[in-house]
């Protein structure tokens, strides 16, 4: 089977091929970081192997509940923030029909999402539109007290206790939370949910592959086995013994260092399919998250082909040339439609009549790709053969490794975050939050 692949061929007029051979020299060292657990963060390290130490117990467990759930319920609200929902939201949307949300009678549930915004329009809608409906929830969080997932499940458990037994409605939550610790398991233990632990040492945007990720996607329809091969198959491409020159995780992260160095502070996530659109947002938390850090980084956006052409795409073409392109490129559409003859050809696009949309739509990204190349722009090219759960694996993996190797590179530590506790510390200040008096005090001043 053809794995995904990376093309590079596109950057030389952009670097040097010693710029690229300096960092390439220094991957033995980064590898050795990474693959000994000896650079920072080493104790978040356990997503490295986690395709294959995943227990088939734990897989069995998963497909079990999800076939539970799927049978009672119309809907499943998966309750979480950032890397709690953005990895199974990802491969939810990238498989999904692009019209699901509007088709009845599924053999599936709908998934629907909370927790992700603290905005009261967006829960009373969603509050008023599960009303009459059959739905359960999946629950995620480490601590159970992170603001915005803990006011949605307080809310929409609160809507499930006006119309179910307790037995029924503990039946429909499932928790996925730390293993031991924390105001979600206390509760889970209290009221007898079933959970998942979410490991000590996976951190949330380096989750997908776990229980906070695979549950989820499970319940929607799809394939978590598959998904984990790919996954473990990418593992295998990119582990310590394989060379440099073979691995294309550390090349994807070497090219974009150098790049980083030679001014290229932005580097924008291409599609030309609306189905990545969600992998994409799961890349910039991913990436933003591990690298934004002691005023370094990469900063990641991502854009959708054709149609931000007509909108983005005068800037990437003529704007700053701080700015470097990626695209994730499907070889292989999943149904085929071929462009009509019109006898009138007023629209004067008989020119392509016959041409299947995936020939045009493939026009357009190689047509797109040498104007910004013309325009300095530097690509960078990711060919999937076609959106599977086995190449969706691969890509997840692909970027995981990379983005590590690349943090690394860049000499922050990839798996904290302490600059997301900063906005935390001012709401907790101005909600009077107890233990944030004397914050409290202090923000009051300023504004």
């Amino acid at each position: 089977m053809k794995d995904i692949s990376l093309d590079l061929s596109n950057l030389q007029d952009f670097y040097s091929n010693n710029e690229f051979s300096l960092l390439a020299n220094k991957y033995d060292e980064i590898n050795q970081f990474l693959h000994n657990k000896t650079g920072k963060g080493n104790e978040f390290l356990g997503w490295l192997n986690l395709p294959s130490t995943i227990p088939g117990k734990e897989i069995d467990n998963i497909k079990l509940i999800s076939e539970e759930i799927k049978s009672k319920v119309d809907f499943v609200v998966v309750i979480g923030i950032g890397g709690s929902y953005l990895g199974s939201r990802a491969v939810i949307e990238a498989l999904s029909n692009n019209f699901h949300q509007y088709k009845t009678n599924g053999k599936f549930p709908q998934i629907l999402y909370a927790g992700q915004n603290i905005s009261e329009d967006y829960m009373y809608e969603l509050l008023s539109f599960l009303k009459d409906k059959s739905f359960a929830i999946v629950v995620i969080s480490k601590s159970g007290t992170t603001t915005e997932p803990a006011i949605a499940f307080r809310l929409l458990k609160k809507e499930l206790e006006k119309s179910l037994s307790t037995d029924e409605v503990n039946k429909r939550i499932i928790a996925i939370t730390d293993k031991s610790k924390g105001a979600l398991k206390q509760l889970a233990n209290q009221e007898n949910y079933r959970t998942f632990n979410i490991p000590d040492d996976v951190g949330g945007r380096f989750s997908v592959l776990t229980a906070v990720g695979l549950l989820p996607i499970a319940i929607a329809g799809f394939d978590i086995e598959k998904l984990l091969e790919g996954a473990k198959d990418m593992s295998k491409a990119t582990s310590t013994d394989v060379s440099f020159e073979n691995n294309i995780a550390a090349q994807y992260a070497v090219a974009r260092n150098v790049l980083y160095n030679k001014g290229k502070t932005n580097e924008i996530l291409v599609n030309y399919n609306p189905k990545l659109h969600y992998i994409a947002e799961w890349w910039k938390q991913l990436y933003g998250e591990s690298e934004g850090k002691d005023n370094k980084g990469i900063f990641p956006a991502s854009v959708n082909f054709t149609t931000d052409l007509h909108s983005m795409g005068q800037y990437i073409q003529d704007g700053l040339r701080n700015l470097f392109e990626t695209i994730i490129s499907v070889n292989e559409t999943k149904y085929k439609l071929e462009i009509p003859t019109d006898n009138d050809n007023l629209d004067k696009l008989n020119y392509i009549a016959g041409k299947r949309l995936s020939a045009v739509n493939k026009m357009a990204e190689l047509g797109t790709k040498i104007a910004h190349l013309d325009g300095n722009v530097p690509v960078i090219r990711i060919e999937i053969p076609e959106i599977n759960e086995y190449f969706l694996g691969q890509l997840i993996y692909f970027f995981e490794k990379a983005c590590a190797i690349s943090g690394y590179y860049l000499g922050v530590n990839p798996f904290d975050q302490p600059g997301v506790e900063a906005y935390k510390k001012n709401m907790f200040a101005l909600l009077g939050k107890p233990g944030f008096e004397e914050e409290t005090e202090k923000i009051k001043k300023r504004i």
